[in-house]
């Protein structure tokens, strides 16, 4: 049996933002940008919400990445879990289930006193956050033409980023506990601008035609779409090595035990240049993909520039903390083709694993964090912090220059076909 089959094509909006597109790519992007505030708040009020209940500077740092770590392993695991059900059930229903999940365990954070608490209610987050970003995507990858899809993933993603600035800002005006009150909230009050979104047309067609739909299995089941889900997930990596390590933990990478810098940069300010990067990353990529035509190519450039950003940081940044932030922000914007990589992931596949791919790919590059951080932490007395750092990045960018090679040319593909659950 061939991969993947076509099914009966759903009618098409006749422009690429017709009334039903619009509401659905403001509210993916939307819901993306409070996803992203929820997300990163943590790496910006770390130190502080963990002083303020009572952890030792000295511990700082492990504690820190162990409560990471539980919100990234969330994430794979509610990446697996909504992937599943956005296929099964419909895109909508992750829209509404994921939202909900995150922002009430995020009004619960703002309560914590102890780390154990802290740490379980960051893993429940990182079930919810992971839900938001595939569902919109592929919700709204589904309902625009196929030339111009590129344009309201990128207005997701772009937007979306945005939500990191906002938690940056956020933070340096109010206490950490009202930051996280102030992201549930919003995470509620969007629910209700959610009502009017339409499900996709080609969700319904296939659900109608009776094909199995969201089997994540599927995707090892056939060698070639094993190999294609792999490389999308590893050439996303650079991305979440800036964030998570980099940026995160930039006071103790370029602190006086690193880079040298004296007083040490935030990561607070660390991550808002870093998500300033990226937001403008994301757009120009976005555009790049579009008038090239093109998605591998875009992926190909901004991971040999971010490999120049890396080496930049490591050098450049050690001479004065501005010059620090400046190679920050350069860095961030060589990492901002997240909005080309989430629409190459939904594009990869067919109708019945669309979500479950695209919902599950950025998640387990989030996820990477995780084996980041303790290749990290297993590297940091040998290497110093700052070696240990340099040395998973250039792992990380080398696989994932590679990776892009194992991926499928998508712009302009028709999104209207289904994977074969073959063995091949």
């Amino acid at each position: 049996m061939s991969e993947a089959a076509e099914i009966p094509s759903p009618a098409r909006p006749s422009a690429p933002f017709s009334p039903s597109v619009k509401l659905a790519v403001i509210v993916a992007a939307l819901g993306y940008l409070v996803d992203i505030y929820d997300l990163i708040l943590f790496g910006v009020v770390r130190r502080d919400s963990l002083l303020s209940i009572g952890v030792a500077e000295a511990d700082v740092l492990v504690v820190g990445v162990r409560l990471l770590n539980y919100q990234m392993t969330g994430m794979l695991v509610g990446g697996v879990l909504w992937g599943i059900l956005g296929d099964k059930r419909g895109r909508l229903s992750v829209l509404f289930g994921s939202i909900l999940m995150y922002s009430l365990a995020n009004i619960a954070n703002g309560f914590v006193t102890d780390v154990e608490t802290y740490a379980w209610l960051r893993l429940i987050a990182g079930i919810g956050l992971a839900g938001e970003l595939g569902a919109g995507i592929t919700l709204v990858s589904e309902m625009m033409p196929a030339d111009k899809r590129g344009i309201g993933t990128t207005i997701i993603a772009g937007v979306g980023i945005c939500g990191a600035l906002l938690a940056a800002g956020v933070a340096t005006v109010v206490q950490w506990n009202y930051a996280y009150w102030l992201g549930g909230i919003m995470g509620l009050l969007l629910l209700a601008l959610r009502v009017g979104v339409l499900e996709s047309g080609i969700f319904q067609k296939t659900k109608e035609s009776g094909v199995t739909r969201g089997n994540f299995f599927a995707l090892f089941t056939n060698r070639r779409r094993a190999l294609r889900y792999v490389c999308v997930i590893l050439c996303g990596m650079p991305v979440w090595f800036a964030i998570g390590l980099l940026a995160s933990l930039a006071e103790e990478i370029a602190g006086p035990t690193g880079l040298g810098l004296s007083p040490a940069p935030t990561a607070r300010i660390a991550l808002l240049f870093a998500y300033l990067g990226l937001a403008i990353g994301d757009f120009g990529s976005g555009w790049i993909s579009q008038v090239l035509k093109s998605r591998k190519r875009v992926l190909f450039a901004f991971v040999g520039f971010n490999a120049v950003a890396i080496a930049a940081y490591a050098t450049l940044g050690a001479s004065s903390i501005h010059a620090f932030y400046a190679c920050v922000l350069v860095l961030g914007i060589t990492n901002g083709y997240w909005a080309v990589f989430v629409t190459v992931a939904a594009e990869q596949f067919g109708t019945n694993l669309r979500a479950t791919a695209t919902t599950t790919a950025p998640n387990f590059v989030r996820g990477s964090v995780v084996p980041m951080n303790l290749a990290f932490l297993a590297l940091k007395p040998s290497l110093g912090v700052l070696g240990a750092a340099l040395a998973v990045g250039a792992v990380v960018v080398v696989v994932a220059f590679v990776a892009i090679f194992g991926i499928e040319e998508t712009f302009g593909k028709p999104m209207d076909f289904v994977e074969d659950e073959g063995r091949a």
